[in-house]
């Protein structure tokens, strides 16, 4: 089986478009559907579904996508044990339109010699299985247990804290406002059906919820990023929740609204996790760069969870 292909369709399955995919790996769009052609003529399947706006993974694609993502976690560790001290740092990032990758971009454009392997892993509990099994050397995580209940040679530090936004469409009665306490969503319809029950983002906002009477509503499938912002965009009523560095890449015409959050400012508490034994030298160098690129609040009220750390 071609590992190019194989890598292909990984990228194309986490960007959705393979527009995405090509710029990621630095190759032609053209190059990503014949790669992605070949791969499904060598499995007889289609793996993936075109749509007007991107891919989606047909059942046979879901069905394949773990198991090519171990073929290349198999490839990685195949060449690593040939290049010792010589391989590229590999960090999960959760997702690559949210604050983690942006704040890994930051690194990479100050340490330009460094070279990355970005992953995108599901929850936390996965994460760490990951970092302690060596899998990936570090990652952008909510921790909400406690230190002394992390898993043993684990060490976490918090990083980087992101402000929650408010995300409306134009015709939402919030839409007007540039900033509005959390208190003054109490009543407003809030929809996040991308909580899953279990991870660490929905303890933050289940928490956050409960801290100041909200209701957040997770009904409902979740078909992705981009059906629930044309949802939030077409509605008067519905409003999500979003953190201040999420890339939407959402046309002009939805009029999406960003409103701040204050008195207080809620943040996501990013942390990174790693292996307190892992000796590569880049990952010595990020955790330097994030100590020297954390901002404080000022005199500005925030909230976190009590867990936050």
């Amino acid at each position: 089986m071609d590992l190019d292909g194989v890598r292909t369709f990984v990228t194309a399955a986490d960007t959705g478009r393979f527009q995405d995919a090509a710029a990621t790996l630095s190759i032609t769009q053209q190059a990503v559907s014949k790669r992605v052609a070949a791969l499904e003529k060598d499995l007889a399947v289609r793996l993936f579904t075109r749509t007007a706006r991107g891919v989606r993974l047909t059942i046979d694609g879901q069905a394949f996508l773990p198991h090519a993502r171990a073929l290349l976690d198999a490839e990685e560790r195949a060449v690593a044990s040939v290049r010792p001290g010589r391989r590229a740092l590999r960090v999960d990032v959760i997702g690559r339109r949210l604050a983690p990758a942006d704040v890994l971009r930051g690194f990479h454009r100050a340490h330009p010699d460094v070279e990355l392997d970005v992953v995108t892993l599901f929850d936390a509990k996965e994460a760490f299985a990951a970092v302690r099994s060596g899998t990936i050397d570090a990652s952008f995580r909510a921790v909400t247990v406690p230190s002394r209940r992390l898993p043993d040679g684990i060490a976490t530090a918090r990083v980087h804290d992101e402000p929650v936004q408010l995300l409306t469409g134009p015709r939402h009665a919030l839409a007007a406002a540039r900033a509005v306490t959390p208190e003054r969503l109490v009543g407003h319809r809030i929809w996040m059906p991308g909580l899953v029950d279990g991870t660490e983002w929905a303890a933050y906002y289940d928490d956050f919820a409960a801290a100041f009477g909200l209701t957040i509503e997770a009904t409902g499938p979740d078909f992705g990023t981009d059906p629930l912002l044309d949802t939030i965009a077409d509605s008067p009523s519905l409003a999500t929740l979003v953190g201040a560095q999420t890339r939407l890449g959402r046309p002009a015409d939805h009029d999406l609204r960003r409103i701040a959050l204050c008195d207080p400012m809620p943040v996501y508490p990013h942390s990174l996790i790693w292996r307190a034994d892992n000796p590569h030298p880049a990952l010595t160098a990020l955790r330097a760069h994030l100590d020297s690129a954390r901002q404080g609040h000022g005199t500005r009220q925030v909230w976190t969870p009590h867990w936050a750390q």
